[in-house]
């Protein structure tokens, strides 16, 4: 994630002494299933200019949890779901994705990229209205449109032919 937001350097935290220890080089990972999780974690962190990755004690992480069960008690009134996601692969087997196919006719993005990429409006005053509404809600990156989100730090939109092709 920090690296599509194009973060270019980038410290973490994590709970676990042997994983801060292995990526940061002071233990060895000796079995083959670890050190493939190691290879792409070291491949990840060759595309920050700066990564620093520290461990916290037990003691220190008395914080994030009362964070985490604050968290849990304001959003009472969302449902009690718990989702589970069942990986079919290993993302160190993970495959390169090719990326979605181009929109070839106008969709509803269209209005959006063309204000927020050169603050054009339509000429008809209620479309003008409702697109300066709505921009602040939206930003282009990498020449797509992401919508920014509570739970995610952006959400791709897609058109009609590119949902086709998700689907």
């Amino acid at each position: 994630m920090a690296r599509e937001l194009k973060i270019l350097h980038l410290r973490a935290f994590v709970d676990l002494q042997l994983v801060a220890n292995q990526i940061n080089g002071t233990f060895e990972a000796r079995q083959p299933t670890i050190q493939l999780y190691l290879a792409k974690a070291k491949e990840l962190i060759e595309s920050f200019k700066s990564f620093k990755l520290e461990h916290v004690r037990r003691s220190q992480n008395k914080k994030a949890d009362v964070l985490s069960k604050l968290a849990s008690l304001t959003f009472e009134h969302l449902a009690k779901e718990v989702l589970v996601e069942v990986l079919e692969k290993k993302s160190i087997l993970e495959e390169k994705v090719n990326d979605l196919i181009q929109e070839d006719e106008v969709t509803w993005m269209t209005p959006l990229q063309v204000y927020l990429g050169t603050e054009i409006l339509p000429e008809d005053k209620n479309e003008a209205r409702k697109i300066r509404i709505k921009a602040p809600s939206y930003k282009m990156m990498n020449g797509a449109l992401y919508r920014r989100s509570f739970l995610t730090p952006w959400l791709l939109c897609v058109g009609p032919e590119q949902v086709t092709v998700i689907i």
